[in-house]
């Protein structure tokens, strides 16, 4: 892919007209002065301090106070966009959970030649422990966030796939609420698909999935604790479900079977949506010293006893040397092509990939296979020669440790800068659900923005912010949102800062 000049989601193709489908967009940022934008930013970002929604960065002694910036300008997809990226979100999904499935069990994908042997066998995200074990309903991957970025009108692609413990829904939540609140001449202009019903699909998922398969399931969220950089996260997820938010200590495993323990005696859990890494979800499968898992854990899952969201073992479907063969996946499980397609991608463990990578590292994305969080990362055309000769020295010493990508011109959306409106770059995470009654999209998503001028890394540990993304019901719609829905959407932040 050529780099060139980025499409920009409101103003349309460089040098072109502005996109004619958002001319309700295009009058409220002409006639919204800078100052107000600003005062309306400040107002939810303030909010969202006084609820309490930080996020942390390991190392960084003030990470407790920090909240992601939030963006007052909103991301548009059209009804026809939207559902074209559903399907191909829908298929993708089923396909990584026929793969994990497979490879945890028979390994058709492997003796077909389709992907080598040892890049699933020799990955330390593959969990020998789990080989032979089925989650219940056979479902691994319940919750998986999509990272799609976007290159020109029908251009979307996938960056990298999320089914471990994908993060940002509460964002995506309460962007809405903000928006809602503070721009409500914004729904009465666009007819925009509500997204505050998430915490209740993504209940009746975690219900559907319940191994006894009758009566009322107790279902809780496991996190590791407040210093968490999600922890809010997890707070607002149980509160929202209205379940038990629960740590290690909280639970005890007896004959196979989870408990929490209460104050009126345990009770029995059947399905845990987990925020705890698999290394440390079960000291006596896993980690030995870790004291954020639960002991025997793994036996009561092994027993069938207790539905684990997302199953362990799933980080093999996060690894970006995996992601590199999804089209061949996909096409395996599915029978047909992948209907959102990568982006090009070399694997440095195989020779020719490895020296058109070194060759071209001023040019490259450069990441390691099992990072995130925009660590372990070489962005070519902004590197020093320093931090490109420290890459090329460790891709040389570890070279399967890395894929390389190139540096795709990432569309923009109008974003609120020092010197007003600016273009800044984006990607977006869209929520896919799967539980026994089949796979839905959430009709929306956190869009991250690179608040920095000219930056592609929208990661919030390394300075990006967020915008509310708008899925239209009807393609160009003007019509108004129900006033009722409208409301009550309104209502759940006065609700919780009341609370809190």
């Amino acid at each position: 892919m050529e780099k060139r000049a980025a499409f920009d989601e409101i103003m349309g193709q460089p040098g072109g007209d502005r996109r004619a489908e958002l001319a309700a967009l295009h009058r409220w940022i002409d006639e919204t002065p800078a100052p107000e934008l600003g005062r309306r930013q400040r107002a939810a970002e303030a909010t969202f301090r006084q609820l309490g929604i930080t996020f942390a960065v390991y190392g960084d002694s003030e990470a407790s106070e920090r909240i992601i910036p939030f963006d007052i300008v909103p991301r548009v997809f059209l009804a026809d966009e939207w559902a074209r990226l559903s399907e191909g979100l829908v298929q993708r999904v089923e396909a990584i959970n026929a793969f994990l499935q497979d490879i945890y069990g028979e390994r058709r994908i492997l003796a077909e030649g389709v992907l080598p042997p040892d890049l699933i066998l020799g990955n330390p995200q593959f969990r020998p422990e789990i080989a032979g074990l089925r989650p219940p309903h056979d479902i691994w991957a319940h919750i998986c966030g999509i990272d799609l970025v976007r290159t020109g009108p029908d251009q979307f692609f996938v960056l990298e796939d999320n089914a471990r413990t994908p993060s940002g829904v509460s964002y995506m939540l309460e962007n809405r609420e903000a928006m809602l609140r503070l721009c409500p001449e914004l729904f009465r202009d666009f007819r925009v698909a509500p997204v505050d019903s998430y915490p209740d699909r993504l209940l009746a998922t975690m219900r559907s999935v319940c191994p006894r398969g009758q009566g009322d399931p107790v279902c809780v969220v496991l996190t590791p604790g407040h210093y968490n950089s999600a922890y809010y996260e997890h707070s607002f997820l149980a509160d929202s479900m209205g379940v038990e938010l629960v740590e290690a200590s909280d639970l005890v495993v007896d004959d196979d079977i989870v408990f929490m323990r209460t104050i009126a005696g345990p009770v029995r859990v059947d399905v845990i949506y987990r925020r705890v890494d698999d290394d440390y979800l079960d000291p006596l499968v896993f980690r030995p010293d870790s004291m954020l898992g639960v002991p025997g854990l793994i036996a009561a899952y092994a027993a069938g006893n207790v539905a684990i969201l997302n199953a362990p073992g799933n980080g093999i479907a996060d690894d970006k040397a995996i992601y590199s063969y999804m089209p061949e996946i996909v096409r395996f499980y599915s029978g047909g092509e992948a209907k959102l397609p990568n982006v090009e991608t070399w694997r440095c463990r195989e020779p020719e990939a490895l020296r058109y990578t070194l060759d071209h590292l001023d040019q490259l994305v450069v990441k390691l296979v099992d990072g995130s969080g925009g660590y372990g990362m070489l962005v070519g055309p902004t590197a020093s020669r320093e931090e490109i000769a420290a890459f090329r020295a460790a891709l040389e010493a570890e070279p399967h440790r890395y894929i390389a990508q190139p540096t795709l011109a990432l569309s923009t959306v109008a974003t609120l800068a020092d010197e007003g409106l600016s273009p800044r770059h984006v990607d977006f995470r869209p929520f896919v659900l799967t539980g026994a009654t089949g796979v839905e999209v959430v009709p929306g998503g956190l869009t991250r923005v690179a608040l920095r001028e000219g930056s592609l890394v929208v990661n919030s540990s390394q300075g990006g912010g967020t915008k509310d993304s708008f899925v239209l019901i009807e393609d160009g719609a003007t019509q108004a949102m129900d006033a009722g829905a409208m409301t009550q959407t309104m209502s759940g932040m006065e609700q919780r800062m009341g609370t809190r």
